[in-house]
């Protein structure tokens, strides 16, 4: 299995613990909690937005700025990726669960 959102996740824990001057990770934890969660809804803004104008390599580079934004929340709240990765690995086996899906779309 391919690690790069795990070589990802320790770039981002290590310029947390230790801090390099110009680096982008390192302002957004020195702006804080607010600048790191603006900054995860305006790429989740751009990423849908990219992917109502079907444009693939657009689409691809705001996701991609999208999961860099949630690491760096993540690391700001001290929320492990494998913790994550285990969820996203339950849900992948979880099997016949769409009656309950259906039922959030309609609650939402």
């Amino acid at each position: 299995m391919d690690n790069t959102l795990e070589t990802l996740y320790q770039v981002v824990l290590d310029r947390k613990a230790r801090p390099q001057e110009g680096s982008y990770t390192c302002y957004l934890f020195d702006k804080g909690l607010d600048k790191i969660l603006k900054k995860v809804g305006e790429e989740c803004a751009e990423t849908i937005i990219a992917a109502k104008n079907d444009v693939p390599a657009d689409t691809v580079g705001e996701i991609s700025d999208l999961i860099y934004h949630l690491m760096v929340m993540m690391a700001e709240k001290e929320i492990p990726l494998e913790d994550v990765l285990a969820e996203l690995d339950r849900r992948a086996r979880k099997i016949g669960n769409l009656k309950q899906m259906k039922q959030v779309d309609k609650e939402s």
